[in-house]
């Protein structure tokens, strides 16, 4: 088992935008000569987008959940959503609208009409595959997050029996926890926040002796937070991108299979062109790459 503050998330200060007036848009990820690359429609996957999103596609995204999406000095979204989000709409010849949305109203905004599809770090699990589908597009586990210099001594989840820790409400790290709980002695107390800042604030107070999140963006919070001085993150050595590893996904709702299909298409495209590993390295999240672009794990 390891401490570490996971150092390299760091925020790009350029954000690039894509033009998609005509058949190629400029990409986020840069080539090597420092240029921004360009994205080619793909004719096979844009085919397969259903009339009714020919004009568009609203994203859902809970901002901030760095480095998936936060606000740049601009206020503007960045992050690697919000980058594969503008490449998936440049593969499709379609404006991609990244919107923010508070986390418990997400997939309430795409029931009601107001979004069309969820990109903002959410973890593919069988629960929410009752109502949508996902295209899986990154892999990362769980990882615990402690106070700077580990004053509880944390270093497995099991160390978590008899302590609170603090989470983003409706997230899939309960399930972690409800997993672990029938194992110890004193179960894990649970205080679940609105946001996931409001749980680090809950850490930095001393309410909560540690929280569990997503590994990357664990890792994110322990590079950046208050310069990198006040959280580290405990993760297996033999599992650097966290525990119990879980596909992320873009969600859809199910009676919307064309423009699932349409994603995964994007997607599978940006992979093969480069442009998804461009994209990963620029948010230094190579280790969460995913070999296969799925639908539901299959």
């Amino acid at each position: 088992m390891a401490i570490s503050k996971l150092a390299g998330f760091a925020m790009l200060a350029t954000v690039s935008v894509f033009a998609l007036t005509g058949c190629a848009a400029s990409a986020p990820a840069d080539k090597e000569d420092g240029k921004p690359a360009v994205i080619a429609v793909d004719d096979a996957a844009a085919t397969l987008l259903p009339a009714e999103f020919k004009d568009g596609i609203s994203v859902a995204s809970d901002i901030p959940y760095a480095p998936m999406e936060l606000f740049d000095d601009e206020d503007q979204p960045t992050g690697f959503d919000y980058d594969l989000s503008q490449a998936i709409g440049a593969k499709l010849g379609v404006k991609m609208s990244f919107e923010d949305q508070d986390w418990d109203g997400i997939i309430p905004s795409l029931q009601s009409g107001t979004h069309d599809i969820i990109m903002s770090g959410m973890n593919d699990t069988a629960e929410r595959q009752k109502v949508l589908d996902f295209v899986d597009y990154f892999s990362a586990g769980f990882a615990v997050v402690v106070p700077a210099g580990n004053p509880e001594k944390i270093m497995k989840f099991a160390d978590l029996c008899g302590k609170t820790v603090a989470i983003q409400t409706a997230t899939a790290q309960i399930d972690l926890i409800n997993a672990v709980n029938p194992s110890c002695a004193k179960k894990i107390q649970v205080l679940e926040f609105p946001t996931d800042g409001d749980a680090q604030n809950a850490i930095r107070a001393g309410k909560a002796v540690a929280g569990v999140n997503d590994g990357q963006v664990a890792a994110y919070t322990a590079q950046t937070a208050g310069a990198g001085k006040y959280f580290e993150v405990v993760v297996p050595e033999d599992a650097p991108e966290g525990y119990t590893s879980v596909p992320t996904g873009i969600g859809v709702l199910k009676k919307n299979t064309g423009l699932t299909q349409a994603i995964q298409a994007a997607v599978k495209s940006l992979v093969a062109d480069g442009t998804y590993a461009s994209l990963l390295k620029k948010w230094n999240l190579s280790a969460f790459a995913v070999t296969d672009v799925t639908i539901n794990g299959k």
